[in-house]
């Protein structure tokens, strides 16, 4: 089954959603800011991403509220600190397929390619 992590005030994760009940795809949903994704998980999503760049969204709100040292962690243990202090920073909706293929963000035509429809 398909899980879909983000958070629940989200629109994007919203409309995600609508788009896997429209098209009848069973998922599970996770909102990451009541329940945190473990530190081991987002080095996984990273690396499958093609690094830290690619997971966090930097044109949010949040990431421009950051004190200017906290934008550029060296490591991967600073990456997942800064991402359990701050969850709204992952980039919406992150999906795993069964197979475990990390996905991130929403479009049409993106979902329609990544669940064959």
């Amino acid at each position: 089954m398909t899980t879909l992590y983000g958070l629940s005030t989200c629109d994007t994760c919203r409309k995600a959603r609508n788009w896997l009940d429209r098209f009848e795809v069973p998922f599970t949903f996770v909102d990451y800011r009541a329940n945190l994704v473990p530190a081991a998980t987002l080095k996984d999503w990273a690396a499958q991403l093609g690094g830290w760049e690619k997971l966090v969204n930097k044109s949010s709100t949040t990431w421009r509220n950051l004190l200017p040292q906290r934008k550029n962690p060296g490591s991967d243990p600073e990456w997942t600190l800064l991402l359990k202090e701050y969850p709204a920073l992952v980039r919406r909706p992150v999906v795993v397929p069964e197979d475990g293929a990390v996905s991130v963000g929403f479009s049409d035509n993106g979902f329609k390619k990544l669940f064959g429809k």
